[in-house]
C-alpha cells in the first residue's frame, strides 16, 4: 500500500516541556488510523505539530513526498489535507455553507470543483444541505462536529485528520458520527483518515490499525 503520511521519531515541545518523544507511525491509502490515548497523552499534540501549530524540533513529517516538517501551516489545504480540530473552530457568524466553504476559497477551487466536492459533503450529511444557511454560532455540539468534518472534506481529498470527533457527543450521535464516517470510507475508498480519540470502542470496527500514545511515545497495537 502506498504511504500517504510517514512520521519517524518527531519529538515536539510545548513552552520547554517535551510532548512528544520519538513518535513514528504510518496511514497509508484507503487506511483508517486510530491514534488512542487519555486526556493529555500527546494526541493533539501531534495532530498540530503534523498541521504545523507546533513546531517540530526534531524527526520528519513526510505527506505524498513533501517534508511537511519544512513546510508551512497554510499549504496542508492545498496539499490535500483536511483537517477537524477538537474544538471545531468554526465562525459563528458565517452560515453554515460558508464554514465548510473556507478552506476551498484559501485553496483558490474552480466553481466545479467546489461543486463536487460539496456533493459528496450532501451524500454522507444531507442536513447540512438543509441547514446551509443557518448561523454556525446557532448549531448544537453535534451539529458543528458535522460541519467541521464537512469543511475538512473540502480541503482533506489525501488525507483526513479528526481530533477527537467524539467527545461531547451523546451516544445516538456518536453512532451516527461513526456511521458517517463509515459512509464516507465506501465513498471515498482512497481516503487515509487519522482519527485521535480517548475512547476507542467506536472506532475498534472501522479502524485498519490502532495505535496507543502515552506520554508521548507511541506503540502500535493492531
Amino acid at each position: 500500500m502506498t504511504t500517504v503520511l510517514a512520521l519517524q521519531q518527531v519529538v515536539a515541545y510545548i513552552e520547554g516541556t517535551q510532548v512528544l518523544r520519538g513518535v513514528s507511525l504510518e496511514v497509508a491509502k484507503g487506511e483508517t488510523v486510530a491514534l488512542i490515548g487519555r486526556n493529555g497523552a500527546g494526541k493533539t499534540s501531534l495532530i498540530r505539530t503534523v498541521m504545523g501549530v507546533l513546531p517540530l524540533r526534531s524527526g520528519q513529517i513526510m505527506f505524498n513526498g513533501t517534508d511537511l516538517g519544512r513546510a508551512p501551516g497554510h499549504l496542508r489545504p492545498v496539499l490535500g489535507i483536511g483537517y477537524a480540530p477538537e474544538e471545531r473552530r468554526l465562525i459563528g457568524k458565517f452560515t453554515v455553507l460558508d464554514n465548510i466553504l473556507l478552506p476551498a476559497w484559501a485553496c483558490g477551487l474552480s466553481r466545479s470543483v467546489i461543486d463536487e466536492r460539496l456533493e459528496l459533503v450532501y451524500s454522507i450529511a444531507p442536513e447540512l444541505e438543509e441547514m446551509s444557511q443557518r448561523l454556525g454560532g446557532l448549531l448544537s455540539g453535534g451539529q458543528q462536529k458535522m460541519v467541521a468534518l464537512a469543511r475538512a472534506l473540502m480541503a482533506g481529498q489525501e488525507l483526513v485528520i479528526l481530533d477527537e470527533p467524539f467527545q461531547g457527543l451523546a451516544p445516538a450521535l456518536a453512532l451516527s458520527y461513526a456511521e458517517r464516517l463509515r459512509l464516507l470510507r465506501s465513498r471515498k475508498p482512497n481516503l487515509a483518515i487519522l482519527i485521535a480519540e480517548s475512547n476507542p470502542s467506536l472506532l475498534e470496527s472501522m479502524a485498519d490499525h490502532l495505535i496507543t500514545i502515552e506520554r508521548g511515545e507511541a506503540q502500535i497495537q493492531a
